[in-house]
């Protein structure tokens, strides 16, 4: 069954979510988009990015939003999520990716425009549920769950990790470190920024800062909330992240049985189409769209 789906805030995250539903041919209909840049910028922005590439099809702007090879991409313009017409144009799911309506409350009027579920794209406190893919989807309550949160991409690294580990061999606690590409939230030259050190330039310093998603594994894994904490280091890289984990477990295991664990995880169950296990010589640019 086909769901139709509209994108609130097409920037990074969704023109990324745009070209990965089309890579992989998902079974979605694009019906809008609503984003207060000019369409001609978010035209060529979805074309061409200078991480992924270009992306294949002819895509233009045209007078009602974006043409992607022949199909129309609505483009609103609408500051207030409560006043888009989502009702009007049989929206089944909003994607929430401003980064701005992350609470509850706030991402609930996509609700009251008539979209019956909502998915944020960033980190929630407060959303009806937190869900990663291969961990605890299979607890989806579609009666219950309406405004959910993907969490962030480094709670989508790590807790992969932690399952595998603790379905193994138990996780008793510990300690990630997350190596991470620079952001948006970051700017090419020394500017005004809260946090004091990411308000030094992304593209030469590595920048220590901090990162909730160790201690949102919780959210995730109810069994290790208060076991985990970690750190980041944004690093001058546009894309290709890794995590670090030190931890304590509860079964002595070998590198051979660790790398046993995640090869078997890799290979079926619920993380086969997340993890790729691999002992080639990798680096970052490496696992660009691998994801």
């Amino acid at each position: 069954m086909t769901v139709r789906v509209g994108i609130n805030g097409f920037g990074r995250i969704g023109r990324n979510f745009f070209r990965a539903a089309k890579a992989q041919g998902a079974d979605i209909d694009f019906v809008a988009v609503n984003d207060l840049g000019s369409v001609e910028t978010m035209a060529h922005l979805l074309k061409n990015d200078s991480v992924h590439g270009r992306l294949d099809g002819k895509i233009k702007a045209v007078r009602d939003g974006i043409s992607v090879d022949g199909d129309i991409l609505q483009v609103l313009s609408v500051r207030n999520p409560a006043e888009l017409p989502w009702g009007d144009l049989g929206v089944d799911v909003v994607i929430e990716s401003t980064g701005i309506f992350t609470k509850k409350e706030a991402a609930s009027m996509h609700r009251s425009a008539g979209a019956p579920k909502v998915i944020i794209s960033a980190p929630s406190g407060d959303c009806d549920a937190t869900f990663v893919i291969g961990v605890n989807d299979d607890t989806y309550n579609p009666d219950r769950h309406h405004v959910i949160s993907n969490a962030s991409c480094t709670t989508n690294c790590f807790v992969p990790m932690i399952k595998v580990l603790d379905d193994a061999f138990g996780v008793e606690q510990g300690l990630m470190t997350t190596v991470h590409a620079y952001t948006g939230d970051q700017a090419l030259v020394d500017g005004p920024h809260p946090d004091l050190r990411r308000a030094r330039a992304a593209a030469v310093n590595i920048v220590p800062t901090s990162t909730g998603a160790a201690r949102a594994t919780g959210l995730v894994m109810k069994k290790m909330q208060g076991k985990l904490d970690g750190t980041s280091m944004r690093v001058p890289i546009p894309d290709g992240s890794i995590t670090d984990f030190t931890g304590i477990l509860k079964k002595e295991a070998s590198a051979e049985e660790i790398n046993a664990a995640f090869k078997k995880a890799a290979r079926s169950g619920p993380l086969r189409k997340v993890l790729v296990y691999s002992e080639e010589p990798l680096v970052s640019a490496d696992i660009v769209g691998s994801s």
